[in-house]
């Protein structure tokens, strides 16, 4: 086990996306010192995420202009250090290689070369280091939850052993237990590997009293600040703030202008779940095909697969002008239930039927929507943005779904009134500067941002966000929040995955708790 960790030295370093106006990252001098433990701040977009890729080894400078300036580890260029540094990214999804919990720890150290015996003796260890002991070996990893998949990944760092943690975000898709559970993971693993570790973290005070240093990049790329926690944020604290960070003691919902509307007792029901039961398994074509059969019938009735149920009895009603806050331990089910409820996932028993007033002449069983169906009445924010992207800019991503509405309603489009819409959103969710660059290319914040505006820009009437205040920072959070009370103003019916309680706080939320079956 090593005990030396690895130093990391930028020179006026810079990184320019391809078909971006302007750099992610520009000018960068930074010296980190090997062991030092250093948490980078800024806010959304100011090349964090990009930072850390590029100290990882897993940014390619295919163009020959896209680098700017030096990047060392250990004295060598990343490219020529890979196994030195382990990279946790912000989407769990992208951290999962292999289809078994096992080898898909394992898979970092084999590559290694560590020997067989050697790494089958970390891969337990760092699945109990992360909390996820309990699985075997052979679980499958499609089958874990966004924030078990964020543990996973982990553990698959940690069983490298490298010379440098590199954590972007490694917290936000965990339950509050589970926050704490892995940063003392980290840090513990840090402790006994001697490793430099960097961590880019929105909530700062989950981290900050354990760092040696906090550097704040600004806006344009820089370094703004440089100091111990203490010196930071005590001396820069109102620019941080201004700046989007979250620093202990502020809460940025009192920056939001927008009153939190009443919630009417009259309002009317869109979505009702009764006894249901929800599932993370695909059923076979057969079943399918009986289940549309079954839904044939005028009257809402419920219908049952022969599939595993992650969660059962669950009832719940989603309201017109109403926050219902999907909230529970991670892997209980929460991002299933918000699949099924958006009518992306067959619920496996139980009752699950839309209002007459939702489904304006379509089938009472959401499931059996068509896309062009659901983009007008129910819009989905996805956990891992990349799901739902499907174009090659910011822009024609958010003309998309006003453009399958419109198909769907066979109706001529007013592309003067379609600009100004996508304009308008562009503008409200500060993305109006990345209006041209590829989706893909954006940072983890920025992704989050434009999935929700892309569900926004088709209208509909139920809003199903899941995570959406992932990777935000303070002053985003806030203009999400803001959007959210005018939405809820204006009688869309708004459900939320999410851990976030200074969230479901501030949107005065009715609270569904999930958990998961037990067997």
């Amino acid at each position: 086990m090593n005990r030396v960790g690895a130093s990391i030295t930028a020179c006026n370093f810079g990184w320019h996306h391809a078909g971006r106006e302007n750099p992610s990252v520009q000018g960068l001098t930074l010296d980190i010192a090997a062991g030092e433990k250093v948490m980078l701040l800024g806010p959304s977009g100011s090349g964090k995420s990009t930072f850390l890729h590029a100290v990882a080894g897993t940014l390619h400078d295919d163009d020959g202009q896209s680098a700017l300036g030096e990047l060392l580890v250990n004295g060598k260029h990343p490219h020529s250090a890979l196994g030195t540094v382990g990279l946790m990214q912000q989407d769990p999804e992208s951290a999962v290689i292999l289809a078994r919990v096992g080898d898909d720890v394992a898979f970092g150290a084999e590559n290694m070369q560590v020997s067989r015996d050697e790494i089958w003796q970390r891969v337990p260890a760092a699945l109990t280091a992360v909390g996820l002991e309990d699985l075997d070996f052979n679980h499958s990893t499609s089958a874990l939850s966004g924030g078990q998949k964020q543990r996973l990944g982990l553990a698959g760092i940690l069983a490298m052993n490298p010379c440098a943690l590199l954590l972007d975000e490694p917290t936000a898709n965990l339950d509050p237990n589970g926050v704490l559970e892995v940063r003392d993971a980290v840090l513990a693993a840090r402790e006994a590997t001697g490793a430099t570790l960097v961590v880019v973290e929105h909530r700062v005070e989950v981290w900050a009293q354990y760092m040696d240093r906090v550097v704040v990049l600004d806006a344009a790329g820089g370094i703004s600040h440089d100091g111990t926690p203490e010196q930071v944020l005590q001396d820069a604290r109102d620019e941080l703030i201004a700046s989007g960070v979250w620093v202990p003691g502020y809460d940025p919902a009192q920056e939001v202008t927008v009153a939190l509307p009443q919630v009417d007792a009259n309002a009317p029901v869109l979505i009702e779940a009764s006894n249901l039961s929800v599932t993370r398994a695909e059923p076979k074509r057969a079943a399918r095909k009986d289940r549309r059969q079954q839904v044939r019938a005028s009257a809402p009735q419920e219908l049952i697969l022969d599939l595993p149920a992650i969660s059962s009895g669950i009832n719940c009603t989603v309201r017109a002008g109403e926050h219902l806050a999907i909230m529970g331990a991670n892997g209980a089910g929460k991002s299933t239930l918000a699949l099924t409820l958006a009518g992306l996932q067959l619920p496996v028993a139980g009752l699950l039927a839309a209002s007459d007033e939702l489904r304006a002449g379509a089938s009472w069983d959401i499931a059996s929507w068509s896309g062009q169906e659901l983009v007008q009445r129910i819009g989905m924010v996805f956990q891992e943005p990349e799901h739902q992207f499907l174009t090659p800019s910011v822009r024609a991503e958010l003309e998309y779904g006003p453009r399958q509405v419109a198909r769907a309603q066979k109706k001529s489009l007013d592309e003067e009134q379609l600009t100004a819409t996508v304009d308008a959103l562009l503008q409200r969710l500060r993305l109006s500067h990345l209006a041209e660059a590829n989706p893909f290319t954006l940072s983890g914040g920025e992704k989050r941002r434009l999935s929700v505006a892309t569900a926004l820009a088709a209208a509909p009437r139920v809003l199903i966000l899941d995570e959406p205040t992932f990777g935000q920072d303070a002053r985003t959070w806030a203009q999400l929040l803001e959007l959210i009370r005018e939405l809820l103003a204006t009688g869309v019916a708004v459900v939320s995955v999410t851990h976030d309680e200074e969230f479901v706080r501030a949107l005065g939320s009715r609270v569904l708790k999930v958990v998961k079956n037990e067997y």
